[in-house]
């Protein structure tokens, strides 16, 4: 006789299963390792029977047909040594595994909210951050994401997304403890509306040629959704604490190149703002261009100093 056993995700409601699973469970025998498992409400007229003894749970089904309800957290150990009962029965019964519910994509997110949550309320050092106190950390973790990115290391993107990740949903807790704060699903929610906002090529049947007329079309919104909030000048929303070649290029980019400007400033940093108006009408960011650059000068250093030739700070 058949094994069968039905797993389901904690991170989907437990009263939504597939129709298969629904049906085993509603008209087989069901065994289960707890009496708390959270499907179990759902299962009306169901008797489910406790059992922890694998080679129990294996010998079941010489009897007739047997469904095992399996633990949330995967039940990988006790599914292991039914698995093993089961080969060592003289006639073993045939195993067939039936999903009751899969993870969404985007699923294990709603995990980093969880534990974040429980931070939060037991860590002694996330619970007094606030976001000023995780100002560093982000600006940290975002260097961190476009290093990976600029030694071409994917495998180590990975994990830098996910320290970058943290900080957006560390940020998002602590703000819903204010009266006036939010949440993470408000965060996302934001984003989520935005983006459709400004895609009307993709979710309003707006037709475009390329990918500049695209451009075209975010920009023109925005500049609407600026008008509607009552900024009056272009400049609005540019963050002044970024990096100078950045904040500069983003100004331009912004305000234009006007030509009644008359600049002010030391020499150099009017040749440095000059560079960067040529490095925007030949297409380029400022902030990529000089990185890379300092980048080869770091290997070059490390090169010199490590086959033992002449410092090019100290000249030793």
């Amino acid at each position: 006789m058949p094994l069968i056993i039905v797993t389901t995700s904690p991170r989907v409601a437990p009263g939504l299963l597939t129709e298969r699973a629904w049906a085993v469970l509603r008209n087989e025998r069901v065994l289960t390792g707890s009496a708390d498992h959270p499907v179990l409400p759902y299962l009306e007229g169901v008797s489910a029977e406790v059992r922890t003894d694998p080679a129990g749970v294996a010998a079941e089904s010489r009897d007739g047909v047997v469904v095992w309800l399996a633990a949330q957290d995967g039940d990988e150990a006790f599914l292991r040594a039914v698995g093993h009962a089961a080969l060592a029965m003289p006639e073993p019964p045939e195993i067939e595994l039936v999903p009751g519910s899969y993870d969404l994509p985007g699923a294990r997110v709603l995990d980093m909210v969880t534990v974040m949550d429980r931070l939060r309320r037991e860590c002694p050092w996330d619970g007094k951050q606030t976001h000023e106190s995780l100002v560093p950390y982000l600006l940290e973790e975002a260097y961190e994401v476009l290093e990976t990115i600029e030694a071409g290391d994917y495998p180590a993107l990975r994990e830098e997304l996910g320290d970058l990740l943290f900080q957006v949903v560390f940020h998002a807790r602590v703000a819903q403890e204010r009266e006036d704060g939010f949440d993470i699903d408000d965060v996302a929610g934001a984003i989520v509306d935005k983006l459709v906002r400004r895609h009307p090529h993709v979710f309003a049947g707006l037709e475009v040629a390329d990918a500049d007329e695209v451009n075209a079309n975010w920009e023109a919104i925005k500049r609407a959704e600026r008008a509607a909030k009552g900024d009056s000048s272009p400049l609005d929303g540019v963050p002044m604490g970024q990096p100078a070649l950045s904040l500069a290029a983003q100004l331009l980019r912004r305000g234009g190149d006007q030509a009644d400007f008359t600049p002010e400033g030391s020499e150099l940093g009017l040749r440095l703002f000059a560079l960067v108006r040529e490095a925007r009408a030949a297409g380029l960011d400022p902030e990529a261009e000089l990185r890379q650059v300092a980048r080869a000068y770091k290997a070059h250093v490390e090169s010199g100093v490590s086959t033992g030739g002449r410092n090019a700070r100290t000249g030793e």
